[in-house]
């Protein structure tokens, strides 16, 4: 038995000396010192490392049928009032969709972008407003003839005067409007425009006088089709659009990428990612056509799946044998070097 312990001695690869043949000098304390205090911060970098997760992009084909698509939208126009802004949703398939069953919602500001008053539910547009205003005009004229002749032969009610002459007066005090809310539109390739086409033509004379005189400038401040995940980014949030001395029509042409957001403890996000490409067409004063924001998107028939990961524990042990018994042997030769 002892001459089987003493053959398997002699496999030690860790032989010891005896403690009187071992001799301690101060460099070799100032080595072991700063080797200990690598392997300390090293041993802290993977265990972060460890610990973080990473993400993982799969593609497949989109078979998702019958969903609708949100639509987030938060935006300031500084130079138009909220009483003629409007907002229309038209899709491929034909539908036109005006006063939609979502929330969208106003809030006029002033010419630095500080909210006023309290905002005002807009699911009841323009559009049906200035038609109500136009029968209570032609009511009106029937009951009392006294009301004013315009200059295109047309009569308005007292309200749609008055509409007239307080947007009038909001735009020489240079204030304006902030619509935010969420559209629930079609899966289908469409486009959703805010502009002053919700208005009777003839009103918007009465206002603007020409076309050339709306100014749509804007500021995008949150433009998204679905919730947000860790480490997106929408290409348009923080856009700012100023016309000065000109008018005319943006259009911002979106590609929608259909995405699932995976996270660690198996929850799944469904969301959407876009690309977007822009144009500005400045409208002339011989055109005919209001100057308007129009955002057309189309899906793409690809989704995107991303998965939250975490590196394995075997990975971790195996980096971190690797960074401290690497820094254990440098320091080790470091130490005989200077003795």
């Amino acid at each position: 038995m002892g001459i089987k312990l003493q053959a398997l001695r002699n496999f030690d690869a860790f032989p010891r000396a005896e403690d009187h043949l071992l001799q301690k000098t101060f460099s070799g304390a100032v080595v072991s010192i700063i080797g200990l205090s690598i392997m300390a911060t090293l041993f802290i970098h993977e265990l972060k490392y460890y610990l973080t997760t990473y993400t993982v992009h799969q593609m497949s084909v989109d078979l998702k049928r019958g969903e609708t698509l949100p639509i987030h939208i938060n935006m300031t126009f500084p130079s138009l009032p909220c009483e003629v802004l409007s907002v229309d949703a038209i899709d491929l398939s034909g539908k036109h969709e005006v006063d939609l069953d979502t929330n969208i919602w106003k809030l006029h500001v002033d010419s630095e972008g500080h909210i006023l008053g309290t905002s005002e539910f807009l699911t009841d547009l323009v559009e049906k407003e200035h038609s109500t205003q136009e029968h209570d005009g032609d009511k009106d004229h029937q009951e009392d003839s006294s009301h004013k002749k315009h200059e295109h032969g047309v009569s308005f009610g007292t309200d749609a005067k008055k509409m007239i002459d307080n947007t009038k007066q909001a735009i020489e005090k240079g204030q304006g409007c902030r619509v935010f809310g969420v559209l629930d539109v079609q899966r289908v390739a469409g486009n959703f425009h805010i502009s002053v086409h919700g208005l009777n033509i003839l009103v918007a004379q009465q206002i603007f006088g020409v076309s050339t005189n709306v100014n749509v400038s804007h500021v995008i401040h949150d433009l998204s089709f679905g919730p947000k995940y860790p480490g997106i980014q929408n290409p348009l949030d923080g856009t700012t659009r100023i016309l000065h001395d000109a008018s005319g029509t943006f259009k911002y042409y979106i590609k929608i990428v259909p995405t699932e957001y995976r996270y660690l403890n198996k929850d799944v996000l469904p969301t959407n990612q876009f690309s977007v490409a822009e144009y500005f067409v400045p409208l002339k004063d011989a055109d005919r056509s209001w100057p308007a924001i129009f955002f057309l998107y189309d899906l793409s028939p690809i989704a995107v799946t991303i998965k939250e990961e975490r590196r394995s524990f075997l990975h971790f042990i195996t980096r971190l044998c690797a960074v401290l018994g690497g820094t254990f042997a440098l320091t080790g030769s470091c130490s005989v070097c200077l003795t």
